[in-house]
């Protein structure tokens, strides 16, 4: 049998609650496509690292950030409210670049069979 630890399983909450609240319920041009990755809580359920993707460009990027650094405050009662903890993790909001990496080791591998179908 499979045992998942206990922040996993709040990670994987937390993830589904701040989806949920940027869909529905919060209104900062700022923060435009954004996705939640993943969250990493620690073992002791005090931190949560929430990573996140923005369709666009680096200035969405930006916008995005600071969009989400104003409505912490926001997010965090929200989530304590729908969530059952005895301490609400403090969030830390991390750009997850693994999607940008992916795409810049395809391109790459695009080249090199590109380059060697010429030959």
């Amino acid at each position: 049998m499979m045992r998942f630890k206990r922040s996993e399983k709040v990670g994987d909450q937390i993830r589904e609650e701040i989806s949920q609240i940027l869909l529905r319920e919060l209104k900062d041009p700022r923060i435009g496509f954004v996705t939640i990755t993943t969250v990493a809580v620690s073992d002791d359920l005090r931190t949560a690292k929430v990573y996140y993707s923005v369709f666009g460009g680096e200035q969405d990027k930006e916008e995005s950030y600071e969009g989400l650094e104003s409505a912490k405050g926001y997010i965090k009662r929200e989530l304590g409210r729908r969530m059952r903890l005895k301490y609400m993790p403090e969030i830390n909001f991390m750009f997850d670049d693994s999607l940008e990496y992916g795409e810049h080791i395809e391109d790459l591998l695009r080249g090199v069979k590109d380059s060697g179908e010429e030959h």
